[in-house]
């Protein structure tokens, strides 16, 4: 494998490249010092902490809804133990430190139970390569996962550091100082302020070089259910977002690309337009990180920009896409699983033998097409160049690929381009992309002093986007007498994401095979005597990115109702046959056993209000760690629209920092799930897309949509990503990289866990 090749090579060639990778590598700044002010100590690159008592996490990820501000700065008070209320956050620098290594390690083809010696090597070598590269970047459902050790080991050494302090200043030793709610106590009753404490360490502190993690048992504040930090600013409109960013005698750009994907610019006429009041220039761009090329008109105010883009003349030569059709797409695909089985991602014995000597099998095709990301806040990005440096303000989910592609644009150094990453008014992977930074930083250099916004119109956004791939599969089954599933055969065909994201993003080699084709379907639990699961990677020009789940998307929908499929030709219960394929899988059982049990699998339903009959359907799934099982209630309405009526669903997440959060993006997620089943569709022609705002591209109405959350169950104490604590966590630990191997973090040998097999992580559900 191509992957494995280089993943090896890179571990062997670069001996010194891969030394000293310990958790100590991800506490400290490579690219500079940390920017205090008012009497702030930092430790590390991670928490601050100051004369007045206050605590702030740097934070690295982006915020696009997701709650993990919260989340991570919940780390930090948890094992500083300073007390929620003192809790503040920054948005940290661009700097490998802050690189995401959890998400983007986890990239290896393997299955999530595959522990052999190849797929832990490969993880191994992936997670250190990563945490040297220090890419940013939030997605893949990664930033808890990827930061769970490294913000509480950072808030550990702080705390420790503190202690010692405060012991030292009362002469007694440290093990009789302890801490809460931000008071220090000793003996004899003393008592000490963090902030006092915090005086005591000095200009330069030494950082402990003992310090101990909680354990679960020990969580006060962590599985708590936190109000998010950022609900009060957006709910009273102070947060700011890239649309709402304003700088001193800021111009405006409206931008208008190429109609056809991909296409350039032939020729404009711009007099027109800049004879119109608040012009203050039109401006031709090329199509940046993957973009298309087009023009933009600059003026005072947005709408006076927007409305002078009329009045450009302006001629594009079409590109590579212009004969390009979906619809032929489609059948593209469908022809080529006629003759290829693609890259094998997962193989038990002869599955092809055994189907074909079955006296009974059952096939079906599935199809999903093209999606549009549609985030409510449209791609925008605010640019300030002022000849030898630029800063940039970007609601983006990968600072250091916007930071680079504008640094391009403007013939900058890198270490020249400031960036301040903004709220994101929604990510889903379009914000990894980097075409809209490079394009703004593009405009912005006509006007050097000047700070730019570059937003785009609805209609650009939904037209000029890195689509979800389009993709057909087909499934194969072979049944015994009994109806179970002897041969399991499946394989579909699309487009690669990774291949162009890196070129385009990174400046690197695009590395195959990429897994998030067929992510959903080779690595989920069901067990078969015999299996294949294949892909084809079709090579097209229509621009893909990673979107929300990305292959699990589809991958998942095509499986689950292959499952179907099968119950469906052998006779059986939807949900008994499923657990029939979880022998070895107590942990995928117990979650959908308790999501049947809370939809009342297995009692009648009432009729729709209209008098429609009812269904159940369920689905189980595992994607980025999380074991996912859903219940949904469905008619069909006299003129044949599907309406769901209630979803039911139950998670397995590992341990939950913030249930709260975990079911808002449950409820969210079945949201947004409903709607690209039910309207989710972008049709191309002639290498245009058709569809260009909501009343085309529908999303699920506050009318059509009802939420309830069911009572939480129990949450089990388990670490994230299905790994525990060595027992040695529990003792004190000298040195950081002890600290990450004894709680099983990254490069640790960790076993899967055993002890919990009873009871999903964290039950939520809501209803449609």
């Amino acid at each position: 494998m191509n992957r494995r090749t280089f993943l090896v090579a890179a571990s062997i060639a670069g001996g010194g490249f891969l030394v000293g990778c310990t958790s100590s590598s991800r506490q400290q700044l490579r690219s500079g010092a940390l920017p205090l002010r008012d009497g702030q100590i930092a430790l590390n690159g991670w928490v601050k902490v100051s004369p007045d008592g206050s605590v702030t996490a740097l934070i690295g990820k982006s915020e696009m809804g997701q709650g993990v501000q919260t989340a991570l700065m919940m780390l930090v008070a948890e094992e500083l133990d300073c007390g929620w209320p003192a809790m503040r956050f920054e948005t940290s620098g661009v700097d490998p430190l802050y690189g995401n290594v959890a998400g983007l390690a986890e990239g290896v083809p393997f299955r999530p139970d595959d522990d052999g010696a190849a797929a832990r090597s490969m993880r191994w070598v992936m997670t250190t390569v990563m945490r040297q590269m220090g890419f940013m970047m939030t997605g893949g459902s990664s930033s808890v996962k990827d930061l769970w050790l490294p913000m509480r080991e950072a808030a550990a050494v702080t705390r420790a550091t503190l202690v010692e302090a405060v012991a030292h200043s009362w002469s007694v030793p440290p093990a009789q100082v302890s801490v809460s709610e931000g008071v220090f106590s000793g003996p004899g009753g003393k008592t000490m302020k963090l902030g006092d404490a915090v005086r005591l360490l000095g200009a330069n502190p030494k950082p402990a070089s003992e310090f101990t993690l909680k354990s679960p048992a020990q969580f006060t504040l962590i599985g708590k259910p936190i109000p998010r930090n950022d609900a009060s600013a957006k709910t009273e409109g102070s947060a700011i977002f890239g649309i709402d960013v304003k700088r001193p005698g800021m111009l405006y750009a409206a931008v208008r690309m190429s109609p056809v994907l991909g296409g350039q610019v032939q020729s404009f006429d711009a007099v027109k337009a800049k004879a119109l009041p608040g012009v203050a220039g039109v401006v031709r761009f090329e199509g940046a990180n993957g973009g298309s090329g087009g023009v933009a008109v600059v003026a005072d105010r947005y709408w006076r920009a927007f409305k002078a883009l009329d009045a450009v003349d302006v001629h594009f030569a079409d590109g590579p896409m212009a004969g390009v059709s979906s619809s032929a797409i489609a059948e593209q695909f469908a022809k080529t699983l006629d003759s290829e089985e693609g890259f094998s991602y997962w193989k038990i014995g002869d599955a092809n033998a055994v189907l074909a000597a079955s006296p009974r099998k059952i096939e079906a095709e599935y199809r999903a097409p093209f999606l549009a990301h549609a985030t409510m806040e449209p791609m925008n990005c605010t640019v300030e160049y002022r000849g030898d440096s630029a800063t940039v303000w970007a609601p983006t989910q990968t600072p250091g690929f916007a930071r680079r592609a504008a640094a391009k644009a403007l013939d900058l150094p890198e270490e020249k381009v400031e960036v301040h990453v903004t709220y994101l008014g929604g990510g889903f992977g379009r914000r990894l992309e980097s075409d809209f930074v490079g394009q703004a930083a593009a405009v912005a250099k006509s006007f050097p002093g000047k700070p730019v916004q570059s937003l785009w119109s609805r209609e650009e956004d939904m037209r000029h986007d890195f689509y979800r791939p389009a993709c057909v599969s087909r499934f194969a089954a072979a049944l015994d007498e009994q109806g179970r599933i002897a041969a399991w055969r499946n394989v579909s065909a699309g487009q690669a994401i990774v291949p162009g994201y890196l070129p385009r993003n990174a400046g690197m080699p695009g590395m195959g095979p990429d897994k998030t084709a067929s992510e959903g379907a080779f690595d989920q639990a069901y067990e078969f005597p015999a299996v294949r699961v294949g892909h084809v990677t079709a090579p097209l020009p229509v621009p893909v990115g990673f979107w929300r789940s990305v292959g699990h998307s589809h991958q998942a929908f095509f499986k689950e109702g292959f499952v179907d499929e099968c119950a469906h030709a052998a006779g059986a219960d939807p949900l008994r046959y499923r657990l029939a394929l979880l022998a070895n899988h107590p942990r995928h059982r117990a979650v959908i056993e308790l999501a049947a049990a809370k939809a009342g699998w297995g009692a009648p339903l009432a009729d729709a209000s209209d008098g429609a009959k009812k269904a159940r359907g369920i689905a189980l799934h595992e994607s980025f760690g999380s074991i996912v099982a859903e219940v949904a209630e469905v008619s069909l309405s006299a003129d044949g629209r599907i309406r769901v009526h209630r979803v039911v669903c139950a998670i397995d997440c590992g341990l939950v920092v913030n249930p709260n959060i975990v079911a808002q993006q449950i409820e969210s997620s079945v949201v947004f799930g409903i709607t690209s089943a039910l309207y989710g569709r972008i049709d191309i022609e002639g290498g245009r897309v058709k569809q260009g705002n909501f009343h085309e591209y529908a999303l699920l109405r506050l009318n059509e949509v009802r939420v309830h959350g069911v009572p939480r169950e129990h949450v089990p104490e388990r670490m994230p990503a299905d790994r525990v604590p060595h027992r040695r966590q529990q003792r004190r630990t000298r040195g950081r990289g002890r600290a990450r191997r004894a709680a099983g973090g990254a490069g640790a040998r960790q076993r899967p866990v055993r002890a919990h097999r009873q009871a999903p992580a964290q039950p939520a559900a809501g209803a449609a």
